[in-house]
């Protein structure tokens, strides 16, 4: 990490040594040297050490199989002069994958911390634990903590400069909107174009219509315009949030696993009275999301869970419940398919499911949970598709 003064603050130039004769003058005698136990006293100021430099930002990045997109998005990350200067730091939080070599590497990288988790806890718990990691482990007190949190995907790449980017974007924030609390960045796909990274929060109704239009437009939707604007909720694959709002709500909900805890979050930071922004101004490419992916039963059974959920905490009781028997009616058709096909596995997971279902209506959390680390369980070929890929 490099040494640098405190955020606001530049180097001081040092004074030049006072009290030495000029080699080019008449005085041909030597200058005694300055007492070793009091340099002051000869007029040079004492050099005081350097400071290093508190961290501003936190990046959080949750890996899972996806240990060579990790480590390209860390070279990325890098590059910034943030991280060299000391006034960013990147933590990766992974969520039990398979040993890399590539690990070794990443822990040796200066202003890099790597945490393995023993188990796959979702993606929520290892965000909420990345927070706490860096600059809480150095034994800061709060006050010196990083003022922000960036959370980004494995599955990004950044362009040359970005943090540093995000720095400003920051102050920008602060100064503009002292409420800002939340914030997303324009995600593109890989030929270019625009990705839709927010949306407005799900009801029922706007669920039920989203069966009917394309899988990249049935959560968010697209902004057109350069300006930044104020949104309902932001992906969680790009998202800058304030530590002060992260931590007033307690971080993200662990009762989501994966998918929906973003939109959770969003909404939670409204309702507390921090605002949530939309700001096409910095971009970076989302490789693999959600829509462009195949969903095989077992990522299907946490997309469902984590819609029940959302549901069941904000939406009025008896709309999760009619969400709850459409999803249960949803896994009994696929669950007949699949084993009308002879794909017992499918058929298995859609018969969970249902289970599931029953589960999370009625509150049985614990039996939610590990009905969801079963089927992570079956996760890693399909995460592993990716890897090396962005």
């Amino acid at each position: 990490m490099a040494l640098a003064v405190p955020p606001g603050g530049s180097t001081p130039p040092l004074s030049p040594a006072a009290g030495l004769g000029d080699a080019s003058g008449s005085d041909s005698r030597p200058t005694p040297p300055p007492p070793a136990r009091s340099p002051d006293r000869a007029g040079k100021p004492r050099r005081k050490p350097a400071v290093p430099r508190l961290p501003e930002l936190t990046v959080v990045v949750v890996n899972f199989c996806q240990w060579r997109n990790t480590a390209r998005l860390a070279r990325q990350l890098r590059r910034s002069l943030a991280v060299r200067s000391g006034q960013a730091e990147l933590v990766i939080v992974d969520n039990h994958s398979p040993f890399h070599p590539v690990v070794r590497r990443l822990k040796r990288l200066s202003g890099v911390t790597v945490q393995r988790f023993s188990r796959n806890h979702g993606f929520a718990r290892a965000v909420n634990r990345g927070c706490r990691i860096g600059a809480e482990s150095e034994g800061l007190e709060t006050t010196e903590r990083p003022r922000w949190v960036l959370l980004l995907n494995p599955d990004v790449t950044v362009p040359d400069g970005f943090l540093d980017d995000v720095l400003g974007t920051m102050d920008q924030l602060v100064g503009s909107d002292p409420t800002a609390g939340v914030v997303g960045f324009r995600l593109l796909n890989r030929d270019g174009s625009g990705q839709a990274s927010s949306g407005p929060f799900p009801t029922l109704s706007n669920t039920v219509a989203g069966l009917f239009r394309p899988r990249s437009r049935r959560k968010c939707r697209h902004h057109e315009g350069q300006a930044r604007q104020p949104v309902a909720w932001v992906t969680g694959g790009c998202l800058l949030v304030r530590r002060d709002c992260f931590t007033d709500l307690g971080g993200l909900d662990e009762s989501f696993f994966l998918y929906y805890e973003d939109v959770d979050f969003c909404r939670r930071a409204a309702e507390a009275g921090w605002s949530v922004w939309y700001d096409p101004g910095l971009e970076v490419t989302h490789h693999w999301p959600l829509h462009d992916r195949r969903i095989p039963a077992p990522l299907r059974l946490m997309t469902r869970h984590a819609l029940l959920t959302y549901a069941c905490r904000h939406w009025p009781r008896w709309q999760a419940g009619l969400l709850a028997g459409l999803v249960w009616a949803e896994a009994g058709l696929r669950q007949a398919w699949a084993a009308a096909r002879g794909d017992r596995g499918s058929a298995h997971c859609h018969g969970e499911l249902r289970r599931l279902v029953g589960d999370v209506r009625s509150g049985r959390t614990a039996a939610a949970r590990r009905c969801i680390r079963q089927a992570a369980a079956f996760l890693d070929p399909i995460s592993a598709e990716q890897d090396g890929r962005t």
